[in-house]
């Protein structure tokens, strides 16, 4: 069983753009929560991340970071073994 992945994000922004190629070049489904298109999700992304700055991208209910975040954890392997891909 893969795991569940959650992106908060934006339409327009590059650095969701890269976390959803990253994630979409893995066959990772992801659900994702679109802050620009439904302003309410903010408030959410803030109770459940802690972080203001986009995107911020959830694994299991665990706040794992941003998109930098999830690349370091890709090149280290990690991310495949958090996906549970290994």
């Amino acid at each position: 069983m893969t795991a569940q992945v959650e992106i908060y994000g934006t339409s327009f922004c590059r650095h969701c753009l890269a976390a959803r190629e990253l994630l979409s070049s893995k066959r990772i489904d992801y659900t994702e929560y679109l802050i620009d298109l439904k302003p309410l999700e903010r408030a959410e992304m803030l109770r459940r991340c802690g972080r203001k700055k986009v995107p911020q991208i959830l694994i299991n209910d665990v706040p794992i970071g941003g998109d930098e975040d999830l690349m370091v954890l890709n090149m280290s392997g990690e991310l495949d073994r958090l996906l549970k891909l290994t």
